[in-house]
């Protein structure tokens, strides 16, 4: 018999035995506990340890294979997340949750818009766009227009448009699924009030994140899972970050976290070069080199336009002045030229622009690699491909039951591995890394340094692109901080650099 939370005689949620599988997978093992009024339970663990999933069963978009819940003393079946909603179960999802082609409103009010109907059938949409921009001040993003089109918007923006529309409809229990990983410091401020609010509230929340700083600082008890099954449960005095991740892994971490050097090296050969770079309001006269063998970190707020730079060195975006090159002058002028020149690109908004979720692992790796497994580079035979992808998943130790099983059944640590195989197995050079380790476990995210390190070591030139300093810090020979889409200021790799030394050139 599994040991589980204990539950009290009063839950505001309770959770007894659940079970899901995904064919022969046990995604979640006989798992039970309950969340109290006033809770901020922070449910933890290792990439596929099933805390997306026991969330999607409690927020009504699975059934269990078995078990039972109860939310406010009575039974718990909900038909759908929207049923779920509207009986007081909200969740924010980590994958994207707008739609592009439609304007703020309409994605907040989507299936309700016959409220702002005439009696002639007509839509108001100036009530609808002023009730839109109500529900976006209300949770302090008030410079969000709901005449807007969202796919004007940045990452962070939809997500916010996300968590107003959950909030809106006020739920007694809110889950938030690795939500920060896409917010800036401003963003992820206001999420913290909302947590705040509700818990003063004496309602609930459910919070999923890999960030430990965040979880120690806004979680009232912890829950581990690993493997699908409960771990144990952390009150907030019990509290100790070397036990919380031991008991999230089931071992120690071994070897180094970040780099253990502290000296930049690189070649003098150079990679790649940009020269008075502009896009739009989004970058300003930009000139960078990258050499061979350097990782080259750039850091700022959401909106200094290190995104939209990422996005320009791999030919996505074409500057309106300015050029992109490789060493040796050849111009990177698209995606396809880049591919071409082996740059490759690992986007922030992993699974709408690096991943088709609705492809196997296998097409999401392969579809780069042809160049490694084509005779002739067209024809394809399925036990070169076969081979090709294996090792991707092998060297990278993707979780997954085949090389056929569904992308977006995967958990988002796993996600990411699936595009670094999709990139790193067909040879790329230059690998331009825009939020790499957003939403993967402190497991993964060592294994994706390692993994850098050893490009690294073989020559290659990574950008790291990243909202988090201490990685940056941690792993660059080179730290640009961005503000304003300008390069404010270049800092060489050294024991001595800390968080402080580079936020006032980011604020």
């Amino acid at each position: 018999m599994l040991e589980t939370k204990p539950t009290d005689s009063n839950p505001l949620l309770k959770v007894e035995g659940i079970v899901m599988t995904f064919g022969t997978i046990m995604a979640v093992n006989n798992v039970s506990f309950a969340l109290q009024k006033g809770e901020v339970l922070g449910l933890i663990g290792e990439n596929g340890s099933g805390k997306s999933t026991i969330t999607s069963v409690i927020a009504g978009m699975q059934k269990p294979k078995s078990g039972k819940m109860q939310f406010k003393g009575k039974k718990w079946e909900p038909l759908s997340m929207i049923d779920a909603l509207h009986k007081g179960v909200g969740m924010v999802v980590q994958e994207s949750g707008t739609i592009p082609g439609i304007t703020v409103a309409e994605n907040i009010f989507l299936g309700e818009t016959d409220r702002f109907c005439t009696k002639f059938g007509f839509l108001n949409k100036a009530k609808m766009n002023q009730e839109a921009d109500d529900v976006m001040a209300q949770i302090g993003a008030k410079d969000v227009r709901g005449s807007m089109l969202t796919a004007n918007l940045d990452f962070q923006t939809r997500k916010l448009i996300e968590i107003a529309k959950v909030i809106m409809k006020k739920p007694d229990v809110l889950i938030i699924d690795e939500t920060t990983t896409a917010l800036s410091q401003n963003g992820r401020k206001i999420l913290y009030n909302i947590i705040s609010a509700y818990k003063k509230a004496n309602k609930a929340v459910i919070f999923i994140s890999h960030d430990m700083d965040e979880i120690l600082n806004v979680c009232t008890s912890l829950l581990v899972l690993r493997d699908g099954k409960y771990i144990r449960t952390f009150k907030k005095d019990e509290f100790d970050e070397d036990e919380i991740r031991t008991s999230m892994i089931g071992r120690e971490l071994k070897g180094d976290y970040y780099r253990s050097d502290f000296t930049a090296s690189r070649s003098q050969e150079l990679a790649l070069s940009l020269k008075n770079v502009s896009y739009k309001d989004r970058i300003q006269d930009v000139s960078i080199d990258v050499y061979k063998g350097e990782i080259l970190g750039i850091g700022g707020l959401s909106h200094c336009g290190m995104h939209s730079l990422g996005k320009v060195m791999f030919g996505a975006l074409k500057p309106d002045c300015g050029s992109v090159t490789r060493g040796n002058g050849n111009p990177v002028k698209d995606e396809a030229s880049a591919m071409a020149q082996n740059i490759g690109y690992v986007s922030k908004d992993r699974d709408v622009e690096s991943l088709v979720l609705q492809a196997s692992v296998k097409d999401n790796i392969a579809i780069a690699g042809m160049n490694k497994y084509a005779l002739g580079n067209f024809l394809i035979l399925d036990n070169r491909e076969n081979a090709y992808v294996d090792e991707q998943i092998k060297t990278l130790s993707i979780k997954c039951s085949s090389r056929n099983q569904l992308t977006s059944q995967l958990s988002g640590g796993n996600k990411q591995k699936v595009v670094f195989g999709k990139w790193v197995g067909r040879g790329s050079e230059v690998l331009i890394l825009d939020c790499p380790t957003r939403g993967v476990d402190i497991g993964v995210k060592q294994a994706m340094y390692q993994l850098m390190m050893k490009l690294k070591a073989e020559g290659k030139s990574i950008i790291m692109i990243s909202e988090e300093m201490p990685e940056l810090i941690g792993m660059s020979d080179r730290l640009l901080i961005m503000k304003d889409g300008k390069v404010m200021k270049e800092f060489e790799r050294s024991q001595s650099l800390s968080d402080a030394d580079t936020i006032k050139y980011m604020i």
